[in-house]
């Protein structure tokens, strides 16, 4: 068999430098712009405020991996490009992974992809899965991110609700086809305002694309009011959140809520508005 011994490879000069590949270094990682998201994190202190968002019912004495730990092993490995859980068997030797996640002995190895997917999927059988969340105050904490990001209070605010289409490779449960993206997919309802995120909801395919808006919006209107009771509050979609309960309830003198929708194209509308159009 080949035996390759050689540590460094010299390519042509870039004018006075040198250029070099070497194989030298023990541990190294391509990773490293991590760090300012870690910088980041430690100002508005997100991973600890999700952390507060689960329940933890473990025995202490026979916990390895604290909740944190594993959050924000997760949150980073998604955050850096690493969306399969399997590729944690790898990560969690990971030097800068360990960092990010909070580890004191760097040479410790992380969580396994068995560990995080106990995390991963709560409500399952009560011997594996004690870790469980509410979701209610996981979604209070994306607004409240967004109330803090304001040093006063904004004169107006456009909240953006889309929905669209996560595709699925395998036999996911509630996998549905989908005639529109014309693939098997999931249908997650997001309200952004801005590019900041207040709702991020997971649903099947097979509902239409506004179901589960008026809920939403009037949870996030609630809290906004509640901090800001003048601001003056925009809704903006396509013509599949042109819907009749929706605008009704924008409409309502109490609510106060304007709102900008698109209307799917038909015969009468085209009709109507074809001069403009031409």
């Amino acid at each position: 068999m080949t035996e390759c011994t050689q540590e460094a490879f010299f390519f042509a000069a870039h004018f006075s430098r040198r250029v070099e590949a070497s194989f030298t270094a023990r541990q190294v990682s391509s990773d490293g712009g991590a760090l300012l998201l870690r910088q980041a994190d430690r100002k508005i202190k997100l991973l600890s405020r999700v952390a507060a968002c689960f329940t933890d019912r473990r025995s202490p004495l026979l916990v390895t991996h604290k909740l944190a730990e594993l959050l924000s092993q997760r949150i980073y490995g998604l955050a850096l490009g690493y969306e399969d859980i399997n590729d944690h068997e790898q990560l969690r030797h990971d030097p800068l992974m360990a960092l990010l996640s909070g580890r004191r002995k760097l040479e410790e190895p992380l969580a396994g992809k068995s560990t995080l997917n106990r995390l991963e999927l709560p409500g399952g059988s009560k011997r594996y899965h004690k870790i469980d969340y509410e979701p209610e105050k996981i979604d209070a904490l994306l607004v409240d991110v967004f109330i803090e990001s304001h040093a006063r209070q904004p004169d107006q605010i456009v909240l953006d609700l889309d929905a669209t289409d996560i595709p699925l490779h395998g036999h996911q449960p509630e996998r549905f086809f989908h005639g529109y993206y014309d693939s098997y997919c999931y249908l997650p309802l997001y309200i952004f305002a801005g590019d900041q995120l207040l709702c991020a909801r997971l649903r099947p395919s097979n509902m239409d694309g506004a179901a589960g808006a008026l809920d939403e919006v009037k949870r996030i209107v609630a809290r906004l009011r509640a901090q800001w009771p003048k601001v003056r509050i925009v809704l903006r979609g396509d013509s599949g959140f042109c819907r009749e309960e929706l605008m009704a309830w924008c409409e309502a003198e109490e609510n106060r809520v304007d709102f900008l929708f698109g209307l799917a194209r038909n015969r009468r509308l085209q009709k109507i508005i074809g001069h403009q159009m031409h």
